[in-house]
């Protein structure tokens, strides 16, 4: 993307969460499918993946894997997950272990390339903003690294407030747009705690709620993504939500 002879930042976000297993991969792999069915090219990316399974002498990411097929492509190239760890650690660490060096250069140059053939991209991090990558470098620096905005990706159960105030904090403290957070895993009863939380969130993190997402019992992960995606097209503030998030 090129103007007046200069390389445009692309229009994208880089998702990230309070914590792991909070669902940033969903989200991620939701709002792809989303942008897909409104025809937007959409491109993904994660960087870096700990934990990777192995299948037929190769490391496979979950993620990326769950990624492309919201965007309806079979093939997790290297530019789409160029980093692949086998243990389930923080990635330093992970790293470490497979004699592998996280390299941000090696991940930017991945990221321009797939800049090039999209209209926006979403980026998975791993874990939360502090979660080293390599040589005390942590996930906030790469979202920097890439100059992307962050959506936060919360829990809505008993000390989501604390946990994502001070991921907003962090972020704004190094110099990262907060575009907003969603609240993610809504159960169909909520309890007190997770009534509250999000407005108290909206309230402190200095970012709107721009979600709160239900719960979803499927076990298939395609199959929530598909029920999500349908369940977002069909809600009338998805249109600023999208805007909000630079679509």
């Amino acid at each position: 993307m090129l103007w007046r002879g200069k390389l445009m930042a692309p229009r994208g976000i880089f998702i990230t969460g309070t914590d792991t297993g909070v669902g940033k991969t969903i989200v991620a792999a939701t709002l792809a499918r989303l942008l897909r069915m409104n025809g937007i090219k959409v491109g993904v990316m994660k960087p870096v993946t700990s934990g990777c399974c192995e299948e037929n002498g190769e490391l496979v990411s979950s993620d990326a894997r769950l990624l492309c097929q919201a965007i309806g492509s079979d093939e997790v190239s290297e530019d789409v997950a160029p980093y692949r760890l086998r243990e389930p650690l923080a990635p330093a660490e992970a790293a470490k272990r497979d004699g592998v060096r996280i390299d941000f250069s090696a991940i930017k140059a991945a990221f321009d390339r797939l800049a090039t053939s999209c209209e926006y991209i979403i980026v998975e991090g791993a874990g939360g903003l502090m979660v080293p990558l390599s040589g005390g470098l942590l996930v906030a620096d790469l979202a920097r690294e890439l100059g992307l905005p962050l959506l936060v990706v919360a829990r809505p159960g008993l000390g989501t407030i604390n946990h994502t105030v001070l991921t907003c904090f962090a972020a704004q403290q190094m110099g990262l747009q907060v575009s907003g957070v969603i609240v993610n895993g809504m159960p169909e009863q909520p309890g007190l705690a997770e009534q509250s939380a999000p407005h108290q969130i909206g309230s402190l993190c200095g970012a709107p709620v721009l979600g709160i997402w239900p719960h979803r019992n499927e076990v298939d992960e395609m199959e929530i993504v598909d029920e999500l995606s349908g369940w977002l097209d069909g809600q009338a503030e998805t249109g600023i939500v999208l805007r909000e998030l630079g679509v």
